[in-house]
């Protein structure tokens, strides 16, 4: 079956209940957002991609590509500082920072 929304072409898979857009090119809006610039991506392309609040963007042949993000930013974060920790490899690297009127700070 094919459904036409918002000048997009896409056909419905029905054994697998999914949307498969077909390779059509679509003109989008490029929008101000404070001082960078986006586009709107549609809700139903996220949740068919399972996107939900990141992405990863590259860019390839002079064509921005985002995709699922493999690994969840800070995913393992808490885990890998345990692990420094227990190395015995969280000295602090640059020393402290006191300054010469810092004697009187209470911490």
């Amino acid at each position: 079956m094919l459904l036409f929304s918002n000048n997009i072409v896409i056909t419905m898979n029905k054994k697998q209940n999914l949307i498969t857009p077909l390779k059509v090119s679509m003109p989008v809006s490029v929008r101000a957002i404070g001082n960078s610039r986006g586009v709107v991506i549609p809700k139903a392309i996220l949740e068919q991609l399972g996107i939900e609040r990141e992405m990863d963007m590259s860019v390839e042949d002079a064509k921005i590509i985002l995709s699922k993000p493999k690994n969840p930013v800070r995913k393992s974060w808490a885990n890998d500082a345990k692990a420094i920790a227990t190395a015995g490899e969280d000295k602090l690297i640059a020393g402290d920072f006191n300054n010469e009127n810092d004697g009187d700070w209470v911490w």
